[in-house]
């Protein structure tokens, strides 16, 4: 099979395997949008608490906001309570086109609650929290996880062949314990052994900053898709030129032109959804993203900071044009 394939994940059907991760704070409709019109498979919400969804707290719904343009989509939940799971589950059947758990998060906050990757040291647990969300929803279901909770936890074997035994019909992992974060590299051998061990497909996250990158991980560890993450900031491309490169075509650079211009298309997406206030504190941190490597980026990323206006930002993307790099 070549690198580059559609990708079943129960009923749905995707064009292809590269799709964009679930990022708290980062995957709102508008990024997804930017992300999908660089050729994004499927792209996910931020992680949704099902504590706020059943209360039915307005800031925690305006997660799920999406459009006509914005699919196929997937919802990402998160929560330690099989009962409270299977209830956000019901509440967004209509709303998505998969469903996933996260199982992963690291973060203290989250991980203080008994959610995300502190799920990994109780296994049972992922087991009930599985079962009972497969008998409410008939959405595609997949969960995502890290490989454990210490380096050298091997959880990540066990919860995939729970989730396999239990209904869920994909399974993300990004090899990296809770306890590394974000440090050090992800092993992506734990994906490979994965892949051998279950039959449900494997999605594959973890270190995937380029093109070459996304060919490496589907070529060193056999995984059925990749799930674009840290990657994907300031860097939607990654996405067309992945394609690209399996497709055995020359990868596409990107220019600070391209850059500017990406910029300025994502703040008009965010001044019509938000407002220009909203959109304005919202755009500054991919701004910061989108210039890395441009000359005079640190001066450009002061004058973003210091910004207020749309106009005041419309003309820090003038100059970085002025760049012509």
């Amino acid at each position: 099979m070549p690198l580059l394939h559609s990708l079943r994940i129960a009923n749905l059907v995707l064009p292809h395997n590269i799709m964009l991760a679930p990022l708290a704070g980062i995957t709102n409709h508008v990024f997804r949008l930017v992300c999908r019109q660089q050729g994004a498979a499927l792209a996910f919400t931020e992680m949704v608490s099902v504590n706020g969804m059943v209360r039915e707290g307005e800031k925690t719904l305006a997660l799920l906001a999406s459009s006509p343009n914005d699919r196929p989509l997937g919802v990402q939940i998160f929560g330690e309570s099989a009962e409270l799971l299977a209830k956000a589950a019901e509440m967004v059947e209509d709303r998505a086109d998969l469903l996933d758990i996260n199982m992963g998060c690291p973060v203290r906050k989250v991980v203080g609650s008994g959610a995300g990757s502190a799920l990994l040291k109780d296994t049972a647990r992922i087991a009930a929290i599985v079962r009972s969300v497969r008998k409410v929803t008939r959405l595609p279901l997949t969960i995502k996880i890290r490989s454990g909770w210490e380096c050298g936890d091997d959880a990540w074997l066990e919860v995939g062949r729970i989730a396999e035994a239990e209904g869920c019909d994909a399974i993300t992992l990004h090899p990296r314990s809770r306890a590394q974060m974000f440090n050090g590299k992800a092993n992506w051998q734990q994906i490979a052994r994965l892949k051998q061990s279950i039959r449900i497909p494997v999605i594959g996250s973890g270190d995937l900053f380029s093109a070459e990158d996304c060919r490496r991980m589907l070529t060193e560890t056999g995984c059925d898709g990749l799930m674009v993450a840290r990657g994907a900031l300031g860097n939607p491309w990654i996405f067309k030129q992945t394609i690209e490169l399996l497709e055995g075509k020359p990868v596409t650079p990107v220019t600070a032109d391209q850059r500017a211009e990406m910029s300025e298309k994502h703040l008009e997406l965010y001044c019509e959804e938000l407002g220009e206030a909203v959109a304005v504190r919202e755009i500054k941190k991919h701004l910061g993203w989108y210039i890395h490597g441009v000359p005079g980026a640190a001066t450009f990323r002061r004058t973003v900071n210091t910004a207020h206006t749309k106009d005041d930002l419309l003309a820090v993307i003038a100059r970085i044009k002025d760049t012509g790099a």
